[in-house]
């Protein structure tokens, strides 16, 4: 018989705030519209954003399209953009501000659901700024420098 560990916790959402996410993911089903971006932000929490490009009738999702449309451009830094391949938003990093929405759950009113929404959308090149916050600072408390250590 097989022993699998638990976990401590149970699915935490990410924090309300300010992130920056990366993009890992990004996968399209061109029949429904369905688009879906798999993000990760620097403490290595997930997140997917989803689009639907399509309605159930067939005709173009005027509200998702205008939403995706600003997330790329945003991801990407080029607000000149007419057209991209979904799979060129991998690697590419996005700051957003995360609110949480909780609402009664559809199947158990009394319970809630939380959904995250991603507002103040910019461009961000990388980690930097999550991780200064989140890296204490190294010092020097003896004062005393090695030129030959370094230069060595």
């Amino acid at each position: 018989m097989a022993k699998i560990k638990l976990s401590k916790g149970g699915f935490t959402p990410i924090a309300e705030g300010e992130h920056i996410f990366k993009i890992t993911k990004s996968t399209y089903d061109e029949d429904f519209g369905k688009l879906e971006i798999e993000m990760v932000i620097a403490s290595g929490q997930k997140h997917i954003e989803r689009f639907s490009l399509i309605r159930n009738d067939g005709e173009i999702n005027e509200g998702a399209l205008n939403a995706f449309s600003y997330f790329a451009k945003t991801a990407l830094n080029n607000f000149n953009l007419d057209e991209i391949d979904h799979n060129d938003l991998v690697g590419c990093y996005i700051k957003a501000t995360v609110e949480h929405e909780k609402v009664p759950s559809k199947n158990d009113p009394a319970k809630t659901v939380t959904f995250l929404r991603l507002t103040d959308q910019a461009p961000a090149s990388g980690f930097e700024k999550e991780e200064e916050k989140e890296k204490p600072k190294k010092s020097n408390t003896s004062g005393n420098i090695n030129l030959d250590d370094l230069l060595g």
